[in-house]
């Protein structure tokens, strides 16, 4: 097998970290993979924000974390079920987010740039997991305030993708089922 589809077959969703930090280099370098990720007409809308402050991973988990409270009382149980962080401790994490009102693809874009950061930190040895929760953290006013101080200014919040050396490394990708294919 190729080193990529092996990469593809041994990323899964890591739900806990090591508190080391991850070297800026490595970040730069899933940073850039990221960005090199296709898009549609090569539009590029998106921004990528590499956020490994404590103090700022914390405060985008506590306000999602209270915001999910507030509207989704089934979800916010679910998280505290599983510890009460909603960002699994991750040392690192990579915002993204795209010009708001962009276009019908954006959706499409932001999927494609968060598989490309989550294989490429894959591939250098980081645990992973892309993380559409922290959405929550962007919503009311507590949620504008976080915008403004880590997003672009006119971009709205899409996906993360959370990052660091994996507490349990070896995690158990799941299991493909291949009879989600079809062959025409």
């Amino acid at each position: 097998m190729s080193s990529t589809l092996d990469v593809i077959a041994r990323r899964y969703a890591c739900r806990a970290y090591q508190d080391t930090p991850v070297p800026a280099e490595t970040l730069a370098l899933v940073a850039q993979a990221g960005v090199c990720a296709p898009s549609a007409m090569n539009r590029q809308p998106w921004r990528l924000t590499v956020v490994t402050d404590p103090d700022a991973i914390a405060a985008i988990g506590r306000v999602g974390l209270e915001n999910l409270r507030d509207t989704d009382p089934a979800g916010y149980e679910r998280v505290l079920g599983r510890g009460g962080a909603l960002l699994y401790n991750a040392p690192a994490m990579i915002l993204i987010s795209t010009v708001r009102g962009d276009g019908p693809y954006t959706g499409m874009d932001v999927g494609i740039v968060a598989a490309t950061v989550a294989l490429a930190a894959t591939s250098l040895g980081l645990g992973t997991c892309i993380a559409g929760m922290p959405a929550r953290a962007f919503e009311g006013p507590a949620g504008e305030a976080l915008a403004a101080k880590y997003l672009p200014e006119g971009y709205d919040f899409r996906l993360s993708v959370l990052l660091g050396f994996a507490a349990n490394p070896g995690g158990t990708p799941h299991v493909p089922d291949l009879t989600k294919i079809t062959y025409v």
